[in-house]
């Protein structure tokens, strides 16, 4: 699939265009397998309101945002429980390919080239 977009969470994937697999839901928080990972173990988890990344997390986002790490915590230890380990990882600025905050936890070596 081509998407030319800036926000694929908003754009495709919490209107359920783009179908992921689901692993954990809140109300406010969305954790799913990757569409096309990059780790054998490779979840993202995103707050289902949009904000743009880690630095613009300010006060009105709050709440949204310890549930998001909340989620991110318990992610990770379900990683780490199973295979001994897990990373966790955010982008900003162009390393940031959809302008929507959301945590990569993974695990493995990188089976991208």
């Amino acid at each position: 699939m081509s998407y030319n977009g800036t926000d694929i969470y908003c754009d495709l994937i919490l209107t359920g265009e783009l179908p992921v697999e689901v692993v954990h839901e809140t109300d406010a928080v969305l954790a799913f397998k990757h569409t096309q990972p990059h780790w054998p173990v490779h979840i993202v988890v995103i707050p289902k309101m949009h904000i743009s990344s880690f630095i613009e997390v300010e006060s009105p986002y709050k709440a949204v945002f310890d549930e998001l790490i909340k989620v991110v915590q318990l992610i990770s230890k379900r990683i780490t429980e199973q295979h001994g380990a897990a990373r966790v990882l955010t982008n900003l600025g162009d390393y940031q390919d959809s302008k929507h905050l959301h945590f990569h936890v993974n695990f493995g070596k990188s089976i991208k080239s």
